[in-house]
């Protein structure tokens, strides 16, 4: 591992008042007492730099951080991305309406330190909920994404959409899936929980063709461009539950070789199990953040006729107790 701190490209801070004093930081553990913090020891140098500035500008310009018990202030959350290699930088401000009074001028001094600024977002967040974005979005400044570069292609990034936040991790992480489904030309392949399509339009200059599902419509229509701007033909996404989109593409006659999956900590539900089994696919390449789940899941695949090959840990959050693992199934006989 290169980088066991300072890796992530991606933070979400909340902003509090305390001692009456606007301050961005991290909740104590199991409250939502905020810890004043400029240095978050495991994000992006520069995702802190621009946190701190970002607080100060608030300060400035006598925005209010929002107040929990009340149901009141302005500024909920402030969301900051940065390509890893691009160096391209996405903030968010997450705010409980959608007015923000001189918002233009304080766009116009954030920018000024950091000219690599491409993208300023809005999310309106109104409800009194722990979930950090709401349905409204708001473009305030440059296009809605990122640009970054992952296993030799380039992906645009929108605010809401799955990024894995460990880039170079994240690289070897995905390649250790394409190896253990060794590939080959002929291969028809499904990217279940696609994302913006990092590992699909990995695996599709390798394949045949690839069919990739995601929920998430934004990812989706990411995940389209990204086809477009790497000039890569042979992938098709849809945008439905994973269950979903594997029955329609048994009733379409589509007979994978390979099936690629990437589901949440939840893991994979029992009628995804079963018609992906149903597909005769010969290999299946599970990554897993939760690998309590992934035993449960890989269980039910040993009933339905496959077999575990091979497990492989993946270091992705470094100072965390939590590992990504990738396993591999093959059919039996």
């Amino acid at each position: 591992m290169e980088h066991p701190v300072k890796y992530r490209n991606k933070a979400q801070v909340p902003v509090r008042r305390v001692n009456g004093v606007l301050e961005t930081g991290f909740f104590r553990k199991n409250s939502h007492d905020l810890m004043p913090l400029e240095d978050f020891f495991i994000q992006d140098p520069v995702i802190d730099q621009v946190v701190v500035v970002l607080r100060d500008l608030l300060r400035r310009f006598d925005l209010k951080p929002y107040d929990e018990k009340e149901q009141s202030g302005l500024i909920r959350n402030l969301v900051v991305r940065r390509g890893h290699y691009s160096g391209q930088i996405m903030v968010i401000l997450v705010t409980t309406r959608p007015k923000v009074f001189r918002v233009e001028q304080l766009i116009e001094q954030l920018i000024k330190q950091f000219p690599k600024i491409v993208s300023v977002m809005q999310n309106i967040n109104d409800q009194n909920t722990n979930a950090i974005f709401g349905k409204e979005w708001r473009t305030l400044y440059g296009q809605d994404y990122i640009t970054d570069h992952m296993l030799g292609n380039d992906f645009q990034i929108a605010g809401p959409a799955f990024y894995q936040v460990n880039t170079q991790m994240a690289e070897k992480l995905y390649q250790t899936a394409i190896d253990f489904a060794e590939l080959r030309e002929d291969d028809v392949v499904i990217d279940a929980y696609s994302g913006i399509g990092t590992i699909g339009l990995s695996v599709a200059k390798h394949v045949k063709e690839v069919y990739g599902v995601e929920v998430i419509p934004e990812a989706v229509e990411n995940s389209q461009k990204n086809a477009v701007l790497n000039n890569i033909t042979n992938v098709h996404y849809v945008c439905d539950t994973a269950e979903n989109a594997m029955k329609n593409w048994l009733k379409e006659g589509i007979h994978p070789t390979v099936i690629l999956v990437d589901p949440p900590r939840k893991g994979l539900t029992e009628s995804f199990i079963k018609a992906s089994s149903q597909t005769g696919a010969d290999r299946i390449a599970y990554i897993s953040c939760n690998v309590a789940t992934m035993a449960r899941d890989i269980k039910l695949y040993q009933e339905l006729g496959y077999k575990l090959k091979k497990v492989q840990p993946v270091d992705l959050f470094p100072q965390t107790h939590h590992v990504e693992c990738v396993s591999l199934l093959e059919k039996r006989g």
